[in-house]
């Protein structure tokens, strides 16, 4: 067994979506003038030592992410901006988490903050993958789950769940 400090800290905002499988958190180690680099190298060792094959990056820039190479924990970055064009991202995002999960991966997501962007895209993956049947249960389930109200921009995009083009059967 190993000792307290070997096991890392859990990520701020850690909330499982799909439990064992699909999990959010804020960045490891904070955003902005909060950042610290011993919890950021704390956070990521959790996330190791928790089994999680994957952290996959929202987050506009590439901030810190060769820490998870020096740590052992597989990344990928795949920004989302506000500049993007959301459907085509959702469209590419949705069909490779879904393909990660089919493989039996265990992912963990973030962007800078577990901001209503992250939550409408998570919304909008529980409508595409067939879990709820529509954005407001959808919604809804998101806000119980994260414990927040999701603003216009989170709403937004977990509506755009319905003009996805769906799994290939």
């Amino acid at each position: 067994m190993k000792g307290k400090w070997a096991q890392g800290i859990k990520p701020r905002n850690f909330t499982w979506i799909i439990q064992g499988k699909l999990a959010v958190c804020e960045r490891p180690g904070g955003y902005g003038a909060n950042h610290r680099r011993v919890r950021r190298q704390e956070e990521i060792i959790w996330i190791r030592e928790q089994g999680f094959t994957y952290v996959i990056s929202l987050s506009s820039a590439p901030h810190n992410l060769h820490n998870y190479d020096e740590l052992g924990v597989n990344w990928l970055h795949r920004p989302f901006s506000s500049t993007d064009v959301a459907l085509n991202f959702l469209a590419t995002f949705y069909a490779e988490v879904s393909a990660m999960l089919n493989a039996g991966h265990r992912l963990v997501l973030h962007q800078e903050e577990l901001s209503d962007r992250l939550a409408g895209v998570l919304a909008g993956y529980l409508v595409w993958a067939g879990m709820l049947p529509e954005p407001p249960e959808a919604i809804t389930m998101i806000e119980k789950i994260l414990e927040r109200q999701l603003g216009p921009v989170g709403r937004e995009l977990a509506s755009l769940a319905k003009q996805v083009p769906s799994q290939p059967a």
